[in-house]
């Protein structure tokens, strides 16, 4: 019986998972997309700290509300 419970609690996580990385992924693309600039080159080749602290940012608080809207 407990086995059970645990095949499906591992079930339900995997699928979770996968639903919030291709969200993030979704989210990550549109941001990419809305940018005027390349982040890449702004980032790796121009050395902009201040854009991957921007952008780490927001990384951070879309997999907060996808965690929380998983979690809830």
């Amino acid at each position: 019986m407990k086995l059970d419970n645990l095949a499906d609690a591992a079930v339900s996580s995997a699928v979770f998972a996968a639903i919030g990385l291709v969200v993030f992924a979704i989210a990550w693309w549109i941001m990419v997309k809305i940018a005027p600039f390349s982040i890449k080159k702004e980032i790796e080749e121009d050395q902009n700290v201040a854009l991957g602290v921007i952008m780490a940012g927001v990384i951070i608080g879309i997999a907060l509300i996808i965690a929380a809207a998983v979690h809830g």
